[in-house]
């Protein structure tokens, strides 16, 4: 605990304190002071207020005599020693005996009685000072908020504390090969120091949300066994200008204390956006607070031994001065890991967990592309989740495709409950695309067509890549245009009519049929010219970055390449109509068909004499008659966020934002 100083500022407080509450003290005396007056005004009063029936208190305290009156008037007089009250009371005619008329009381004398008033001042004050002593204490150790706004609220973790090392982090080969450097100076600085090698001073995690960049610093932390101060940027910024810069300060003297060490801010972006932005002028708090980073970031000296690292979402917004040489001189991106690496994670976080002999993890890596690191954990935390409550001892592949469908689409609705007709038209969609995709050759094979709803979704087809796609051709667009057009074609082939079920696959559609015209450079019309307005609402006045005719040009291209992908979808439905009536049925039936099964239904024997017409569409006119807006039209874009429809797997999504994710 810190040590008491008395300064002049103290002083000064201390004695303030002591003229107010003497004063206070002196006020309340005054205040509780009864009127004096002689003995034969009070014995007057005493008949007065027994002739108005009034009812009085007479109290003997020692030497003085006070009169509690009926009316609430309060008297005191001064008596002498040896002063008898029942005499004086008999000897002036006053019923001295009767407690309905008058009351009589003896009071023990008190030695605090004449000090009550000094006593009261002093103990406040004692109160006070006590009081203020406390809190600066407490302040000074860190423990109160309200007297420590500039104290850093960074995390300590260390040895003694279960740590993290790379064999717990999969997925990232090059960020872990990238920060073993980190490592070896962080335990061997001397080695370093006498090659003359400056070791980065700053290095900044960059990824989406997700893929590790919280728990690779604290694998580094924990390969180095140096302490590791962590803390959010948001946790910087106070509502106060100068509360940030001080926690700043404070945050790098204490690692500058325990050095070696690691300070990790999380959300760095939260305080280190670029400046000048023209929003809170030069004063702004959280200007201040990046300010002093840069100050203390560019202030270590080669014998510091600390390292900063920082993860952001969003490396594009910070501020330039922040990424120099210097300070964050290395950045290191983290993305969403391949198959390869998405198999490392799922062994790395079933170590804890008994798996049945049918798990095929290679398989499960292959059906989440896009997936993050900590999608990969709920994944598997969910399959755990769903084999406790079934009462088994090991998870199965089962409980791993049931586990992925609930983070996708959500659980199943099972007390949902739809009629025949929109069950047959549900099933009809999905088959619909199932069979396009089959038929197409630049599709991914059909992994499993289900028709149990599952959040919005009525159902879905997914489709399993054989290989990482990391670009996208003309030919592959035009096949899953054809692909995501395959339920509406299905609709309309078999019911004559087409329902709100398609409108997220025509959206999904026009979508990248307007990427591969306008930024693909995929039209022959028009050509490799990229025509894609820029980010963000066009402002007032805003000159358009093409012409009226060109904007003609590219909703005309971007029409012809929808209704090819629909004439083509239409074709193929329409000569394999017989075998989009067989799968569907058995669909309807089933309600889940896994890979294989579609695939031996495709290749199985038609009955003799034709598949015979579904009944369900034996009357287009119902068709849509109480059928939601939305049926089932969510498509997974990596991890699962619902941009498509029933029918589209996670990992066709790179056509939503780049053709290279």
């Amino acid at each position: 605990m810190a040590k008491f100083r008395w300064t002049r500022g103290w002083v000064v407080l201390v004695a303030t304190l002591a003229i107010v509450s003497i004063m206070i003290g002196v006020a309340l005396a005054q205040r509780a002071q009864p009127q004096q007056t002689d003995l034969s005004t009070t014995l007057a009063d005493i008949r007065a207020d027994i002739a108005k029936r009034h009812v009085d208190l007479i109290t003997i305290d020692g030497s003085t005599l006070t009169l509690n009156r009926g009316g609430g008037q309060i008297v005191q007089t001064g008596v002498g020693q040896g002063f008898s009250l029942d005499e004086t009371l008999k000897s002036n005619g006053i019923p001295y005996d009767n407690p309905s008329v008058l009351r009589v009381s003896y009071a023990q004398q008190s030695m605090w009685s004449s000090a009550s008033g000094p006593l009261f001042s002093i103990g406040l004050l004692a109160l006070m000072i006590g009081g203020l002593v406390y809190f600066s204490r407490r302040g000074q150790g860190g423990g109160n908020p309200a007297m420590a706004f500039g104290k850093s609220k960074a995390r300590l973790f260390t040895e003694d504390k279960p740590s993290v090392t790379f064999n717990d982090v999969e997925g990232v080969d090059e960020a872990k090969q990238e920060l073993q450097e980190i490592v070896e100076f962080l335990k061997y600085p001397r080695k370093f120091a006498e090659l003359g090698a400056r070791v980065p001073k700053g290095v900044l995690l960059a990824g989406p949300p997700g893929t590790g960049k919280t728990l690779v610093s604290r694998a580094v932390a924990g390969e180095a066994g140096v302490p590791f101060f962590s803390i959010s940027g948001s946790e910087f910024v106070e509502m106060f200008v100068g509360v940030g810069a001080s926690r700043v300060r404070d945050l790098f003297e204490q690692a500058k204390k325990a050095a070696p060490a690691i300070i990790f801010v999380d959300e760095i972006d939260a305080v280190g956006r670029q400046r000048g932005a023209g929003y809170g002028g030069s004063h702004d708090e959280r200007e201040q607070t990046l300010n002093q980073m840069l100050v203390e970031m560019d202030g270590f000296d080669s014998n510091t031994n600390v390292i900063v690292m920082a993860a952001t979402n969003r490396a594009d917004v910070l501020d330039a001065a922040l990424l120099r040489p210097g300070r964050f001189d290395r950045q290191i991106t983290l993305d969403r890991p391949d198959a390869r690496g998405r198999a490392a994670i799922l062994r790395v976080h079933a170590r804890n967990k008994p798996m049945a002999k049918d798990v095929d993890l290679d398989l499960i890596a292959r059906q989440t592309a896009g997936f993050s690191g900590a999608d990969l954990q709920n994944l598997l935390n969910e399959a755990a989740i769903l084999t406790a409550r079934a009462d088994e001892s090991a998870i199965s592949m089962h409980a791993l495709e049931e586990a992925m469908d609930r983070v996708l689409a959500g659980p199943a609705r099972k007390s949902r409950v739809i009629s025949e007709r929109e069950k047959a038209i549900t099933a009809y969609h999905e088959v619909g695309h199932a069979l396009v995709a089959h038929l197409l050759p630049h599709t991914d094979p059909v992994h499993k067509v289900s028709i149990v709803s599952r959040g919005q979704m009525g159902g879905y087809t997914r489709l399993v890549s054989e290989e990482e796609r990391s670009l996208w051709s003309k030919s592959q667009f035009r096949d899953f245009l054809a692909f995501a057009l395959g339920g509406h074609a299905a609709e309309k082939l078999i019911f004559g009519e087409v329902t709100t079920g398609a409108s997220n696959d025509i959206e999904r559609v026009t979508s990248i049929a307007r990427k591969m015209v306008t930024d693909y450079g995929m039209s022959e019309r028009l050509g490799p010219v990229r025509l894609s307005r820029r980010d963000g609402p066009v402002m007032p006045g805003e000159q358009p970055e093409y012409s009226e005719v060109t904007a003609r040009e590219i909703d005309t291209e971007v029409r012809e390449i929808v209704t090819r992908a629909l004439e083509t979808a239409e074709r193929l439905l329409a000569e394999h109509r017989d075998r989009l009536i067989l799968i569907s049925e058995q669909l309807i039936e089933r309600e889940i068909l896994e890979g294989k099964e579609f695939a031996d239904l495709f290749e199985a024997p038609l009955p003799e004499g034709g598949v015979p017409q579904p009944v369900a569409a034996m009357s287009p006119a119902a068709v849509g008659h109480g059928l939601p807006s939305n049926m089932s039209m969510n498509m997974v874009n990596g991890k699962g966020s619902a941009t498509d429809h029933l029918s589209v797997s996670h990992d066709l999504e790179a056509p939503d934002d780049t053709p290279a994710q």
